[in-house]
């Protein structure tokens, strides 16, 4: 895989003296690797739009055929046509679009035993951030740390016939695209009945993204897997949800405060606050059904932040919040290498009387790409004590963790600490003894952005207050 990354990123320097930028590149790279797989696949695609189609041609007439593709297949009915909507071609040198086309061609795409189109998209992103580019991280969640929590969460459409699956942060699909990958091996393969496959294709998976590129990927990516999608372009904080409901929501919310300069105004969410994480919290807990399940990745900040106490003690009052998992530091290298992350799982309508947190980050060396890679090995205790009950209701005791990484809060240490969950805290860090752990200063610098976003996201909706006629009068 990392050969044909470097393939494709090696040919992204040389389209960059032609006035196409990593992402229009990218972008073009998903539209071709998608033709190809479609044809690996056997997908019927309108006349003169498959790939072979584009390998017959060169010259003017390539670049003037793949042109025309991509707009008749934007004009298609259904998810083909919201897939290409938009689509244009970057390409003006016919030379650079036939090498393309013919890099494409030399791997049969469909016979690796991986997602590759989304491994390639998210090595060119990892390229483009390791090279200084900013946002990247915004449509990357580690694969592992995905399908780790896809086998704790069980999303398995057979429980109803109303099941549906949402990721209301979906970036390029990884969690849609996981959860239908985990359903086809316990199934032996997708062996489903007829009525149960149709449910599967169309009504189970779905999905909001704000930004475009990564919703065309996310359509495209489950569109080969033999799913269409339901997946909006829009923003799920700030856009009142319609009234449809669900059984899983599995998600990753962008990191940081950018564009979060004020609360969304929404009377479904208890606490008033501008901090993007803390509203995705809310958002969750609208959108799921009773006796839904949710799993969400949060920084550490979300749980130290002013309002999180707030927030999490209305999440445990009309939720069960029965586990915490710390991940491990540099979970999200090259992208958030400094940010601390955890996942919170809990399931509503219940509340919390227990809620259990396993440690996978003290004392646990710091993930790096190339000398300590993030490894399944990571979290296979962790899966253990959560147990095979997605709602956490397995039996689980602290000795089932070997070096004490399991342990029980009962709720009353909860409001002691006023739903504060980064305080849950019981291993002694080794590091703070030993100078050669500490950490270095673009780690220190990113714990210190993530405070001070913090601070600002606060400072941000005391403005807004004061903004809508709060503010004292001397």
């Amino acid at each position: 895989m990392s050969d044909i990354v470097q393939k494709l990123w090696g040919f992204c320097h040389t389209l960059r003296h032609e006035g196409i930028d990593y992402g229009d590149y990218i972008e073009q790279i998903t539209y071709l690797l998608f033709l190809k797989m479609a044809d690996e696949r056997g997908i019927e695609m309108p006349e003169a739009c498959g790939w072979q189609s584009l390998k017959e041609q060169s010259g003017i007439e390539l670049t003037e055929h793949y042109s025309d593709a991509l707009r008749t297949l934007g004009k298609q009915d259904g998810l083909l046509g919201d897939i290409f909507a938009g689509a244009l071609s970057r390409f003006h040198n016919p030379v650079s679009l036939k090498k393309m086309i013919t890099l494409i061609d030399e791997t049969e795409w469909t016979g690796l035993d991986i997602d590759v189109k989304a491994m390639a998209f998210e090595g060119l992103l990892e390229k483009a951030a390791s090279e200084g580019k900013k946002g990247a991280g915004q449509y990357f969640t580690p694969r592992i740390v995905i399908q780790m929590i896809v086998r704790c969460m069980k999303p398995d459409p057979r429980a109803s016939r109303e099941f549906a699956i949402m990721d209301p942060a979906c970036g390029t699909g990884g969690f849609l695209v996981s959860a239908y990958e985990w359903l086809k091996e316990i199934t032996a393969g997708g062996a489903v009945d007829r009525d149960l496959a149709k449910r599967i294709r169309y009504s189970t998976y779905h999905g909001q993204e704000l930004v475009e590129r990564p919703r065309r990927l996310a359509l495209m990516n489950l569109y080969l897997h033999g799913i269409e999608p339901e997946i909006k372009l829009g923003d799920s904080i700030y856009e009142i949800p319609d009234s449809k409901r669900f059984d899983v929501v599995l998600t990753n919310p962008p990191f940081g405060t950018k564009g979060a300069n004020q609360s969304p105004g929404r009377e479904d969410f208890v606490v008033e606050t501008s901090n993007k994480q803390l509203n995705f919290i809310e958002h969750v807990m609208t959108i799921l059904k009773p006796g839904g399940r949710a799993a969400i990745v949060v920084p550490d900040n979300v749980l130290f932040a002013d309002q999180a106490g707030e927030v999490f003690k209305v999440l445990c009052e009309d939720c069960d919040l029965h586990t915490v998992l710390r991940l491990p530091d540099g979970t999200f290298t090259p992208y958030s290498p400094g940010t601390k992350t955890n996942v919170i799982f809990f399931t509503k309508g219940i509340p919390t009387e227990h809620t259990w947190v396993y440690d996978c980050r003290t004392n646990v060396p710091k993930i790096t790409k190339k000398d300590r890679p993030l490894t399944k090995e990571h979290f296979q205790e962790f899966e253990r004590c959560f147990g095979d009950d997605p709602n956490g209701r397995a039996k689980r005791e602290e000795k089932d963790s070997q070096d004490n990484r399991w342990h029980k809060f009962h709720i009353s240490e909860l409001k002691e600490r006023n739903y504060k969950i980064d305080s849950l805290k019981w291993l002694r860090d080794d590091s703070l003894g030993d100078t050669d752990d500490l950490l270095g200063p673009e780690e220190l610098a990113a714990e210190a952005i993530d405070e001070l976003e913090a601070a600002v996201s606060e400072l941000n909706a005391i403005l807004d207050l004061m903004g809508n006629g709060y503010a004292t009068e001397e």
